[in-house]
């Protein structure tokens, strides 16, 4: 018996990487999965279909059962395809992995508005498309009376959720998953579908062309230490939040190698406070000290 016996999943983005690993431990854990990939490059160029297809077939060779999928995430005609041709295919849905994604890293300065503009559609809209059309087929069957228990997991990032220079298009688009995968779980829950977010470190084509990371996420040269980077390590958590009894809605997870933390969202912490409106030399001599900056020279 499987952990994901009889559930049926799509995972966007899962040609390569993280993506990849989601669909062979799903199937390994007897779900029918659902490879979509447009095959583009890291910056979302080009539509290469055989890398979907090349994990259909590492699926069928393991006894597993999957269909590869090449529409394209973000445009809203193409969701609603992927979403329409998985229940055709497997007859019902129950998970969703938002995985897909591309980097065009640049410095604030020196982004372009393509640039900007690419990241945000890929990242955010290729989550809320899936997301919008995955959520009314649920809807429609509780409607009709059957019973939903169903998973979205997205996947945000500490680039977002931290902050990582060179990244503010990526950045922003990854800390607005975690805010929609908050507000969707308290949508959708009335329609028996928890929504979750993961915030994962490992190597991927991304990791390993992000500034500051290449180096760090190499594979340890000794075989018998525990690779902390290798994105295999990902997919166990995004399979758990994937079972028909998982309690957890509306959380975002770190993962890494071995290590799950759960994010705190934002929370107003020290306070200043008058019973009467500030003026503006009031608040440079108290703020500063109740936050803990100190004040300027």
């Amino acid at each position: 018996m499987g952990a994901l016996d009889g559930r049926v999943a799509i995972i966007t983005g899962a040609g390569r990487g993280i993506g990849r690993e989601h669909a062979l431990l799903f199937a390994s854990e007897g779900a029918k999965v659902v490879v979509n990939d447009l095959g583009g490059a890291i910056d979302g160029s080009g539509d290469d279909r055989s890398p979907a297809q090349q994990v259909v077939d590492e699926i069928l060779a393991m006894g597993g059962e999957a269909i590869a999928n090449d529409d394209n995430v973000a445009d809203w005609e193409g969701g609603q395809r992927l979403v329409a041709s998985t229940v055709e295919a497997f007859g019902d849905l129950h998970v969703l992995v938002n995985n897909a994604g591309i980097l065009r890293d640049k410095m604030l300065v020196n982004m372009s508005p393509e640039e900007w503009d690419s990241v945000i559609h890929v990242h955010l809209k290729g989550h809320f498309v899936p997301t919008r059309h995955a959520a009314g087929y649920w809807r429609e069957q509780i409607k009709a009376g059957r019973e939903v228990r169903a998973a979205i997991v997205n996947t945000s990032s500490t680039s977002g959720l931290l902050g990582n220079p060179g990244q503010t298009n990526y950045g922003a688009a990854k800390a607005g998953i975690a805010a929609f995968t908050v507000i969707a779980a308290a949508e959708l829950s009335r329609y028996g579908v928890r929504v979750n977010a993961i915030a994962p470190a490992a190597r991927t084509r991304m990791t390993e062309a992000t500034p500051g990371l290449g180096d760090i996420v190499k594979a340890p040269t000794d075989p018998g230490k525990f690779d902390i980077w290798d994105p295999a390590n990902i997919s166990p958590l995004v399979a758990y939040l994937s079972t028909e009894t998982c309690p957890l809605n509306g959380k975002v997870l770190f993962v890494q190698g071995g290590q799950v933390r759960l994010f705190q969202p934002w929370t107003m912490t020290e306070t200043l406070e008058k019973s009467d409106r500030w003026t503006v030399a009031e608040l440079a001599e108290q703020l500063p000290g109740v936050i803990g900056v100190g004040t300027p020279d």
